[in-house]
């Protein structure tokens, strides 16, 4: 194992095709085994390899403490409290989001306390979750709270891509509720965010592109008025401070305009606005980090695929590219 911090990677929902991709992905390149610990269920995992990659072990290992000596053939595993008997493959269970959960608050918690380089994260189900009585929606609103920043608006989700940049302004809202939470206050603090994140990608005053509410940005207020009401005012705040923002922009042409090299970001209004393009761009090259936090969270950029899961098929290309973008970033 090497000297430098390890990164945790969550096994994601056991009935998903998480522990898949994380055996396969593992087992795909032995740097990789060298820099990463998996937290989770030691039978999920021993599972995923007796399947997908049976000619790997499981070294146990405590985050906490001084990492022993590693053999080739040995993926290192920090235990969380174990689900058994193993999930039905493919099937929501409370059972199952709640190993998820515990998992996410483990590796949290020593990423929090500075064990690890931060988290990588294979994918949940919100479903599972709300049977398990957990309230939020997903991993960046459970890491915002866990981390101090429930009900801020001091953290968000950046998809950062080959062809696209994008920071959705709101996450994990039905539609109606996400527009109704849009107000000039949230814009500013997000135009922030997406300011601090177009840095930390390199980029020295980045060209920030904000994404209309309504069709054509409202065409003048012919087609809503909330880019005048809502926007601006924070597009005018931001433009005091030195950031480079743009006007609302028609929806439909900016994110073609930032992969053609106009912007360096886009903030996105909602879920779906911010994640159509990037994921018809590329979903294995799109890495889902929640800027904000005290410590790096990266994650793939799709989900548990229970209709697939358990048939030995998913793919571990997005999983890999997310470790390979995490590791990169902590040297």
């Amino acid at each position: 194992m090497s000297n430098v911090k390890p990164l945790a990677l969550t096994l994601g929902d056991p009935a998903g095709i998480g522990p898949e991709i994380v055996a396969k992905a593992l087992a795909h390149d032995a740097i990789l085994r060298d820099r990463v610990v998996v937290v989770g269920s030691a039978l999920v995992l021993q599972d995923a390899l007796t399947r997908y990659a049976p000619e790997f072990h499981i070294k146990l290992v405590n985050l906490r403490d001084e990492m022993p000596e590693f053999h080739e053939h040995d993926i290192a595993l920090h235990p969380v409290a174990s689900t058994n008997p193993l999930p039905v493959q493919g099937k929501v269970s409370a059972e199952a989001g709640r190993a998820a959960y515990d998992a996410i608050v483990a590796a949290a918690q020593l990423s929090l306390d500075r064990h690890t380089c931060g988290m990588a994260t294979a994918p949940i189900n919100k479903l599972a979750l709300r049977a398990a009585g957990i309230s939020e929606p997903g991993h960046t609103e459970i890491l915002a709270r866990l981390s101090g920043l429930e009900g801020s608006a001091r953290f968000a989700m950046l998809f950062a891509s080959e062809h696209l940049q994008v920071v959705l302004a709101t996450i994990h809202l039905p539609l109606a509720q996400a527009l109704a939470a849009l107000t000039p206050e949230l814009i500013f603090d997000k135009i922030k965010l997406t300011h601090e994140a177009g840095k930390w990608l390199g980029k020295v005053n980045p060209k920030i592109a904000i994404a209309g509410i309504n069709p054509h940005a409202g065409e003048g207020g012919i087609l809503g008025s909330d880019e005048q009401t809502v926007l601006m005012p924070a597009i005018h705040k931001a433009r005091e401070h030195g950031y480079n923002v743009t006007d609302p922009l028609p929806p439909d042409t900016v994110f073609m305009r930032a992969r053609n090299g106009e912007f360096d970001v886009v903030l996105a209004m909602y879920h779906d606005q911010g994640l159509i393009p990037v994921k018809l761009l590329g979903l294995d090259s799109a890495v889902n980090v929640t800027i904000g936090l005290p410590f790096l969270r990266s994650s793939v950029d799709h989900g548990t695929a229970f209709d697939i899961a358990g048939l030995g098929i998913a793919s571990e290309a997005n999983l890999l590219h997310v470790l390979r973008w995490h590791l990169a970033r902590v040297k």
